[in-house]
């Protein structure tokens, strides 16, 4: 039986996801395979590979041939240098970032809020009341009145719109 590593395809329309398993030769693409040894997801910013290097040593000391693809994943996780034995020859896998967890974003932002300034608008607002209030009680009782007498003064003379209102009364 001629054993393969080769990749088995999975996920949407123009989202392809594969899976490296080993597979007897004479099997489909997605048939039933032997064992998955490994992920592959080139669609992601880097491709994100993982594969069970061990097991992947295992099936090529057997005798099992990777097809094109696979032995292409394998030299860039670097299994198939240690197949090889050749020395220095890690590999160039990327590695995406790790997510920051939500709690240390949380925490990161409660420590920005605490340290913004607290209300300076507001602060700014209340002080012009206050000033004004101030200034209302700083105001002596002779000028009250006097105050007083301003606001009592004769209405100013009435509007067109109002004159004509008041014709159409008196012809009424």
């Amino acid at each position: 039986m001629a054993v393969k590593i080769r990749l088995k395809r999975l996920g949407k329309v123009r989202v392809p996801q594969y899976r490296i398993v080993v597979v007897d030769s004479r099997k489909k693409r997605d048939g039933k395979v032997i064992e998955e040894i490994g992920k592959y997801h080139p669609k992601e910013d880097p491709s994100y590979i993982d594969v069970v290097s061990d097991r992947a040593q295992y099936w090529l000391g057997v005798g099992a041939q990777p097809s094109e693809a696979v032995a292409r994943i394998l030299e860039i996780t670097g299994d198939w240098q240690k197949f090889k034995g050749i020395d220095g020859a890690e590999g160039t896998l990327k590695v995406k970032e790790p997510k920051r967890d939500k709690l240390e974003i949380f925490n990161e932002a409660l420590k920005e809020a605490a340290n913004e300034p607290k209300g300076a608008a507001v602060t700014a607002k209340k002080s012009e009341k206050a000033a004004k209030s101030d200034e209302a009680k700083a105001e002596t009782p002779a000028e009250a009145p006097a105050a007083e007498e301003k606001s009592e003064e004769p209405a100013a003379e009435p509007t067109a719109d109002s004159k004509a209102d008041s014709a159409e009364t008196s012809e009424a």
